[in-house]
């Protein structure tokens, strides 16, 4: 039997891999009804993933990364703006 946390990191697992497909189909949609629909879903599920991700937080399931940084933040904005 599945424990809790396992659960709770397989159905977000799940729903990471679902935002990634979203966005494969939402950038080859052509029909504008298709597209809509399907942002609609996706933004349904980036909600119920946030929901999760708060649970497996609050749990202690999970433990994000440590936050960058100042000088790694500028860093990463100065290569990103810097016309290649």
């Amino acid at each position: 039997m599945l424990q809790d946390k396992e659960m709770v990191s397989d159905y977000l697992a799940g729903i990471n891999a679902s935002l990634t497909g979203y966005a494969n189909m939402i950038s080859q949609a052509n029909n504008s009804e298709l597209r809509q629909t399907l942002i609609n879903m996706r933004n349904q599920d980036e909600s119920r993933q946030r929901v999760i991700y708060q649970y497996a937080l609050g749990k202690g399931y999970y433990t994000p990364a440590a936050p960058a940084s100042q000088e790694v933040i500028q860093q990463v904005k100065a290569q990103l703006s810097s016309p290649q």
